[in-house]
């Protein structure tokens, strides 16, 4: 194949898009704005500690995975693994909820918390046997409802959503009211129990630094600090255009300082809504969901006892989750000191200070672990992120845009046009590749 194609935006799913129309054979430039490649996914050095921009994680079952690393690219990030399930904590209490098939030891103490019934443990069990049957192409159709509604269908009791699903869910949807669309717990409910969950040691950068590699390998030219201002069509104007109003051979990409580029294909890979301005798609999903999550350090000392997982916030939303990093990867901070990473949810999180979120986190450590002290909680960073994911009521992924939706040979790639994860920005880079083609 030949031809030229231009990538707009360097998160996930452009360097996918990129890659795969050079390994095509196509001429590839791919521009982002940012002085580095990566989107949403992005990492930081503060002092010595590694901190990711928002807590973020890797899922290493999901398909989109292994397919553009390759087992050994997955390999090569060197993946620092929770445990499989969490800690439920309240003012003086701290109990396990494991998962005993993929982690035995966890067995006895899962079973001796009395913040779930036997009877959903037991069920929970079974709603994984029934997800672990399903086919990949099974998600994501038909009808669908919110995640609340969907574990009292399946019978899960009042204590069992509030202590649990409520927090574990807040901190993977963003959205602690279970309002999210049920597909997207069950897609990543399966994906739990199918692999692990970690983080690369070197951070969650590494993941786009690696598909970068893969690109630059494939022959793509990745211009960064270079943004996009518009998209012109051959025989058309400057979009947004419609679809359907003619046939266009080429397009013209017009940068920021003024000079343009003639190619023969156009991957919008922009975040949400520069993807729409930029191509005026209408169903290009705008309404973000925030998040808010704060570092924290401390000296080295005793451990958290968490065993390498997350702990719970069962008695108050502030913070929803509490994750002693530095005993998960300990490479995410310096030898004498402990990192940890809190999260918030809800807008209003995103107007508070520093110190008023710190106080809070203190205040959960110290009822949590009432024999220690916290009283040298250390604020590292606070990230303050509007548009962590865009917003997944039940019904959005019918109504999501196609990549091919643009007028002309222009196409869209973005988590948006699947399901707001890294599995859905990896997936969407594949499949725009392919629309592209046709135009080359």
């Amino acid at each position: 194949m030949n031809g030229d194609a231009t990538v707009v935006g360097g998160g996930l799913s452009g360097l996918v898009a990129a890659s795969r129309l050079a390994e095509a054979g196509a001429d590839v430039t791919l521009y982002e704005r940012r002085p580095e490649v990566g989107g949403r996914v992005r990492t930081e050095t503060v002092d010595g500690f590694t901190l990711d921009r928002g807590f973020q994680v890797l899922f290493s079952s999901y398909p989109a995975v292994e397919r553009e690393l390759g087992a050994d690219g997955l390999d090569d990030l060197d993946l620092r693994t929770f445990a499989p399930g969490a800690t439920i904590c309240r003012p003086g209490s701290r109990s396990v909820l494991g998962d005993p098939l993929r982690d035995p030891l966890s067995a006895l103490p899962s079973l001796l918390n009395d913040e779930v019934s036997f009877s959903d443990k037991a069920r929970t069990l079974a709603l994984r046997y029934d997800l672990s049957k399903r086919d990949e192409g099974d998600f994501f159709v038909g009808p669908d409802a919110p995640i609340r509604e969907y574990l009292r269908d399946w019978g899960f009791a009042d204590d069992y959503v509030t202590n649990f699903v409520e927090p574990f869910y807040g901190g993977i949807t963003l959205d602690r009211s279970l309002s999210t669309s049920k597909h997207v717990f069950e897609y990543t409910f399966r994906a739990m129990g199918h692999g692990s969950i970690g983080v690369p040691d070197e951070g969650m950068t590494a993941l786009p630094a690696a598909l970068a590699d893969r690109a630059r390998e494939a022959g793509v030219e990745i211009r960064t600090g270079e943004s996009v201002e518009s998209v012109r069509i051959a025989g058309g104007g400057r979009i947004p255009f419609r679809k359907g109003s003619g046939d266009a051979e080429g397009a013209t990409v017009e940068l920021s300082d003024g000079s343009t580029r003639e190619t023969d294909a156009v991957v919008v890979a922009a975040s949400p809504p520069e993807a729409r301005r930029l191509t005026g798609v209408a169903s290009v999903p705008t309404e973000g969901v925030p998040n808010v999550t704060g570092w924290y350090a401390l000296p080295a000392g005793d451990s958290f006892e968490t065993g390498g997982r997350i702990l719970l916030n069962a008695a108050s939303e502030s913070p929803n989750a509490v994750v002693p990093m530095s005993e998960v990867a300990p490479e995410y901070a310096p030898d004498d000191r402990a990192l940890l990473a809190a999260t918030f949810l809800g807008e209003e999180s995103l107007e508070r200070d520093d110190e008023d979120i710190r106080e809070d986190v203190r205040d959960a450590l110290e009822s949590w672990y009432p024999d220690r002290d916290f009283a040298g909680l250390e604020t590292l960073d606070v990230h303050r992120i509007r548009f962590a994911q865009f917003a997944q009521p039940p019904g959005v992924h019918a109504d999501l845009p196609d990549p091919d939706d643009p007028e002309g040979p222009v196409v869209l790639a973005g988590d948006y046009t699947e399901w707001s994860s890294i599995q859905g920005a990896l997936e969407s880079g594949r499949t725009a590749a392919k629309a592209a083609t046709r135009h080359l």
